[in-house]
């Protein structure tokens, strides 16, 4: 859908001898793609036209009824005066105020009769070029809407921290959810002043499960091994745990942490019942919470930086990228190249599949 830089207003597709072109129901302006534009302007002026506004660093002309970026303000030269365009290096749009475009020095091709009647082939060549041309904005129109207003979230993705999008609005406030993160911060942060000491008497050892008779399950679950584990949980943990709260209710979402933590840290200690290594961290409870999150609100979508380029992905393929990640961190395992506990995290979210599953049925049994 293009919108009138100038009135705000839907612009509606029109069909000429020369291409497709859009038109404002109001002021009469028309957004026309630079092939469509090659075919009426010279060459040597559209050259100039284009040449100009790649040039330009910075938009300084209307916004682009396509991708909605800022559009550069260049002259061309129509007969003794100087006309202005607004031109988008991005999705190679051209827009005309009123009479804008009829003032313009016309190409012979352009003043040529009318041509004779397109064949099929003709008109389906046609067709291919207009829909790679919709194709490219639309692309282009994704890649600027993935791309972060909030300065903070550039810095996070340019960490390596994936940034929300198309989320569902809150209808209560995440109660639980900030309760829970400021308990894990405060007790994580108040044990790194000693946290070889913390870790290894308060961490869940596999060979050593009645230790504190078995409270280790509970306090491993408060406990991180560095600030940098600590701050990537909490993010998980508020990123999808306020919508998943949200739907859930408190009571149910509390038992999907606390049942994924649970199944997560039996599957820990089944890989390797002999182990001596204590184990610390929420991360089984936060990936319950986020597979129930990328199975119950399948829009919603994640922006990553690669190579610096933005990407949007939905979260079903984000999740399904996670699973990949794992396993192959599990083969790493015995190289020493990686030392994260795989079966906790995959344990975890099987519980949180399972929590789908179980509201999936109950919304059905319910309709």
């Amino acid at each position: 859908m293009l919108i009138c830089p100038s009135c705000k207003e839907t612009l509606t597709r029109k069909s000429g001898r020369l291409g497709f072109f859009w038109v404002c129901p109001s002021c009469q302006g028309r957004a026309m793609a630079l092939e469509v534009v090659k075919k009426v302007i010279p060459r040597q002026a559209i050259n100039t036209l284009w040449q100009r506004a790649r040039a330009s660093r910075q938009g300084d002309g209307k916004m682009c009824p396509a991708c909605r970026r800022r559009m550069t303000e260049v002259p061309i030269v129509s007969g003794e005066k100087n006309e202005y365009l607004d031109v988008c290096t991005g999705c190679h749009f051209i827009w005309f105020d009123p009479r804008e475009f009829e003032a313009l020095p016309q190409s012979a091709a352009a003043k040529a009769p009318k041509a004779r009647p397109m064949s099929d082939k003709e008109k389906e060549a046609l067709a291919l070029v207009h829909l790679k041309t919709v194709k490219k904005m639309q692309m282009d129109q994704e890649a600027h809407e993935t791309y972060p207003e909030n300065w903070i979230d550039v810095v996070g993705a340019y960490m390596g921290i994936p940034i929300e999008y198309n989320s569902m609005p809150l209808k209560h406030r995440p109660i639980v959810t900030v309760l829970l993160a400021g308990v894990i911060a405060i007790v994580s942060l108040a044990t790194f002043r000693n946290l070889e000491s913390a870790v290894t008497n308060w961490g869940l050892i596999p060979a050593e499960l009645a230790r504190h008779y078995g409270l280790t399950f509970v306090t491993s679950f408060f406990l991180h091994g560095g600030l940098i584990h600590l701050l990537g949980n909490l993010y998980y943990l508020i990123l999808f745990g306020d919508n998943s709260e949200d739907v859930l209710g408190k009571g149910r979402y509390l038992l999907l942490i606390a049942t994924a933590s649970m199944v997560g840290d039996t599957a820990h200690i089944l890989s390797d019942p002999s182990s001596t290594i204590p184990c610390v961290g929420a991360s089984g409870g936060i990936s319950g919470v986020m597979a129930y999150y990328c199975l119950r609100f399948p829009k919603a979508s994640m922006g990553f930086v690669v190579f610096f380029h933005w990407i949007c992905l939905p979260v079903g393929a984000m999740f399904a990228l996670w699973v990949v990640l794992q396993i192959t961190a599990f083969m790493m395992q015995p190289a020493g190249i990686a030392n994260v506990a795989v079966f906790a995290h995959l344990g975890g979210a099987a519980v949180g599949v399972l929590f789908w599953w179980w509201d999936r049925c109950s919304l059905s049994t319910t309709s």
